[in-house]
């Protein structure tokens, strides 16, 4: 599956000077509910990169992506989608944001991540907003190897977000975070009846996250004390 990109959901206002975000996914429904997400409040350029599924296609898409920007400034970078929980009391559309993301690389902290989730809370209120490391596999993940990596700590899994964020800071120092929406967990697992309406709560709660991202691709660009 190709990367792609799509045209920015938002844009600074004109003559903008604030560094560009980019959000990277892995599908095109995770795109498509970044693009249904409200046009408006983000403190520069915006694009929602498509990357393809797997660790290989995520640090391909996103290498290339911030090899080839035009915008002047550093790119913040958020890995975004839809996750597999972990703990035991998630359920489809609870979200995760990732404190450190951890893969073949070793661990990759993320930036800011208390404030980004704050504004979650805000964004997705009566939603579940989990706080924790983010693993990632270049599978889908069932059974006992759930369990295995919940004993390591982990809260979440994907197979993107690792490399997304390796990749990016690979490319230079530069904010970088990942929030992913639950839409498998232990107690409610793809295979079984209920996924479809699980993954439509899932596709809303990921629809309503934009403004959080935005107010922390905002932090983002003040002074470092």
């Amino acid at each position: 599956m190709d990367a792609s990109t799509e045209p920015p959901p938002a844009s600074g206002t004109p003559g903008s000077t604030a560094p560009p975000l980019l959000i990277a996914c892995a599908l095109g429904i995770e795109r498509l509910a970044l693009r249904a997400a409200g046009r408006g409040g983000a403190p520069g350029p915006v694009t929602v990169l498509r990357t393809g599924m797997g660790p290989r296609n995520a640090q391909r898409a996103v290498v290339r992506a911030l090899r080839d920007e035009r915008a002047a400034g550093v790119t913040a970078v958020i890995a975004s989608g839809f996750c597999a929980g972990l703990a035991p009391d998630m359920h489809p559309g609870d979200v995760v944001v990732a404190d450190e993301t951890r893969g073949p690389w070793g661990v990759t902290p993320c930036t800011a991540a208390d404030l980004l989730t704050q504004a979650l809370a805000r964004a997705v209120p009566g939603r579940t907003v989990h706080t924790g490391p983010l693993i990632g596999s270049d599978h889908v993940v069932r059974g006992e190897e759930r369990a295995e990596l919940a004993a390591t700590g982990a809260i979440a899994v994907d197979m993107e977000s690792a490399a997304t964020l390796h990749s990016a800071l690979s490319a230079g120092s530069r904010p970088v975070a990942a929030v992913r929406v639950v839409v498998d967990a232990p107690e409610h697992e793809l295979v079984r009846l209920g996924t479809v309406r699980g993954g439509i709560s899932a596709f809303r709660v990921l629809r309503a996250v934009l403004p959080a991202y935005y107010e922390w691709h905002r932090s983002s660009l003040l002074p470092r004390r």
